[in-house]
């Protein structure tokens, strides 16, 4: 079969009152698979272009002893975070990464970030707002000062958006040298080196950060390592916590460790956040604040699912070694559990359930089930997560400890707060040894998630889950196609081993570009990134942009279809709930679980137990075929 683009529809209802899944009627054959448009659904989904790394131009401080100016803004767009206007002035403030690193005299050395004000127009399009900053700069997009507050940064990637709106980024690819920062993509100034701003570029030395001499640290807020001088690459690796209104660098977390960060997410309350490391083996890692909301002061820990629940967070002692790149050997020393390439992270604000994109890797000599076993024959006694011997005895090897265990999809994984366990959302796949000719190759096809946030369309909440392909390989696109085609699903949140053919697929970029950063900034609108497309593709396609996708609002999607829950008498207390409910209504009453499964039928009754239900979202129906929606915490 084609890959296909699904059509958000009507859904279509069963006879219980609502659908067992999302069912779509139309679809969209991608039948180019090196495309160089951006493909969409047709009505009423629409897209607009927000923001053109290396075309745009954005608003500079004086830094490296020139004055503040202009200059063109970096590209490789990737994570995305969103700062809600609490004036309603505006709907608020954009932030977007670069990940693309070279020397700039305007910008900073090494990585990037711009910011934006953003409101929308009569016609629901967005209008980048014009800002006059505290610091004199006045425009519309404006660089993200590191090099005179922080220290420059490198590879801006993943990173944090927390729940009141604040911004971290995080420094990805971890260096282990002073050449490794001094390396970096071809300088802008310098088109003699055949030099393209868009495609992904070989590192060459020169290029990176030009400044390597030994750096002092800044930070009162840290007195461990306030004050200290450090050599110039261990100033890199960490999360950096910006001011996206002002567009420039608070601080850089240094209590959090320095490590190949990629994503995170922090609890409603303000205690507790999680941390994501792209690197193999690596720990699933936490911070807990002392007091909430201040993440300057608090405990680090590292996560061993084999452990009992009160035990399995292990405390890492705050040492320099650990601070400054030690995180991942103390993890193996205390036996903590090992994942394969932690990315994005993301939170459900309404159960506290936090989501991550688990990428996997195949680098051949140095697999997973060669680098899990090097982590046994240290001596220690972590597991990798169970899932990964699930995955590797169902293709015939011992467990995931085997030489021979590759994880070339990935998956998303769940860690749930309330019981301190982890399970598997859904694994990438299917699994195939080699890849099919495009007419055989399955309708849809999961690899290497990356990206990860949560969109709620007409009540119902999804993972937007973005796809960044280690290779081509296995079945990651059909036989003779090189351009790894990356795509956003959506599951429900609910899933647990979800199948493939949950997904719903609802846009794939354009030839050469990974999708990232999706976040939703209102009932209507998304934003994504098409990082490093291919440089011929058309303008501006050619460049990684900032999109928006709009039309939500006409959306209707599975449980919800036909507006079930508009105008209902009927209702439920308390909910969420831990044992009992009482409804407003006498009457008969079915209760069904997130897949349609009827769980329950009560006989005349408004009240009922339902302590043994498992944690999760339900259904409840009464014989008006009146549905409302049941959390049992």
């Amino acid at each position: 079969m084609k890959k296909s683009l699904l059509l958000f529809t009507l859904s279509a209802m069963s006879s219980i009152g609502f659908a067992q899944s999302p069912i779509f009627d139309e679809e969209i054959n991608i039948e180019n698979y090196e495309s160089k448009e951006f493909v969409m659904p047709p009505s009423p989904l629409t897209t607009q272009v927000v923001f053109i790394g290396g075309h745009d131009i954005v608003q500079t401080t004086p830094t490296y002893g020139n004055p503040s100016g202009r200059s063109i803004a970096k590209e490789w767009n990737d994570f995305i975070g969103f700062t809600p206007d609490e004036t309603a002035n505006t709907l608020g403030w954009v932030s977007v990464n670069h990940e693309q690193i070279y020397q700039d005299d305007k910008i900073g050395d090494g990585g990037g970030m711009t910011a934006f004000r953003i409101t929308k127009d009569q016609d629901g399009q967005i209008v980048v707002v014009d800002q006059d900053l505290a610091d004199g700069r006045s425009g519309k997009f404006f660089n993200v000062d590191f090099a005179n507050t922080v220290g420059e940064t490198g590879m801006n990637c993943g990173g944090i958006v927390g729940p009141n709106g604040r911004i971290w980024t995080a420094e990805e690819w971890f260096r282990g040298s002073q050449q490794d920062i001094w390396k970096g993509n071809f300088n802008s100034a310098d088109r003699s080196d055949s030099w393209n701003p868009h495609n992904p570029a070989p590192m060459k030395e020169g290029y990176g950060v030009r400044d390597t001499a030994d750096f002092t640290i800044n930070a009162p807020e840290f007195p461990f390592v306030n004050g200290m001088t450090i050599k110039k690459y261990e100033n890199f690796n960490y999360m950096t916590e910006i001011d996206p209104k002002q567009a420039v660098a608070i601080r850089k977390q240094y209590n959090w460790g320095r490590a190949g960060w990629e994503g995170g997410s922090i609890s409603n309350d303000g205690k507790f956040v999680y941390l994501g490391i792209d690197a193999t083996p690596a720990p699933w890692v936490r911070f807990e604040a002392d007091t909430p909301f201040d993440f300057t002061k608090g405990k680090l820990t590292i996560y061993n699912e084999t452990l009992p629940r009160e035990d399995r967070w292990i405390p890492v002692p705050e040492s320099l070694e650990n601070t400054f790149g030690g995180l991942t050997n103390y993890a193996l020393t205390e036996g903590a559990t090992m994942f394969v390439r932690n990315e994005w992270v993301t939170i459900d604000r309404e159960t506290g359930i936090i989501y991550w994109s688990e990428t996997g890797r195949d680098s051949g000599s140095s697999g997973p089930g060669i680098l899990f076993n090097r982590v046994k024959e240290q001596g220690s006694n972590s597991q990798p997560a169970s899932w990964h011997n699930t995955n590797a005895q169902a293709r015939g090897y011992a467990d995931a400890f085997d030489e021979g265990y590759q994880d070339y999809y990935g998956r998303v994984a769940f860690y749930d707060p309330s019981t301190d366990e982890i399970g598997v959302v859904v694994n990438g796949g299917p699994y195939l040894d080699a890849s099919p000719t495009i007419e055989e190759y399955p309708s849809k096809h999961l690899s290497n998630p990356d990206g990860l946030s949560i969109i709620t369309i007409n009540h119902e909440k999804f993972l937007m889950i973005q796809e960044d392909l280690n290779g081509t390989s296995f079945g990651r696109t059909p036989e003779g196609i090189s351009n790894r085609l990356c795509e956003l699903y959506l599951l429900s949140v609910n899933a647990r081993n979800a199948e493939i053919d949950d997904l719903i697929r609802i846009t794939a970029i354009p030839a050469g570009a990974e999708i990232t950063g999706a976040i939703q900034i209102d009932d209507n609108t998304i934003l994504i990134n098409s990082q490093h497309p291919n440089a011929d593709n058309a303008f501006p396609l050619n460049h990684s942009c900032t999109i928006a996708i709009h039309g939500f609002q006409n959306v209707t999607t599975g449980l919800h279809g036909g507006g079930i829950f508009d105008d209902t008498s009927l209702s439920v207390y308390p909910n969420p709930t831990t044992r009992e409910i009482t409804l407003s209504q006498v009457s008969d009453y079915a209760i069904y679980d997130v897949t349609g499964k009827r769980i329950k039928v009560l006989r005349n009754t408004n009240q009922a137990d339902v302590s043994d239900l498992e944690t999760g979202i339900y259904f409840i129906k009464n014989t008006d075929n009146e549905v409302i929606k049941l959390i049992v915490q």
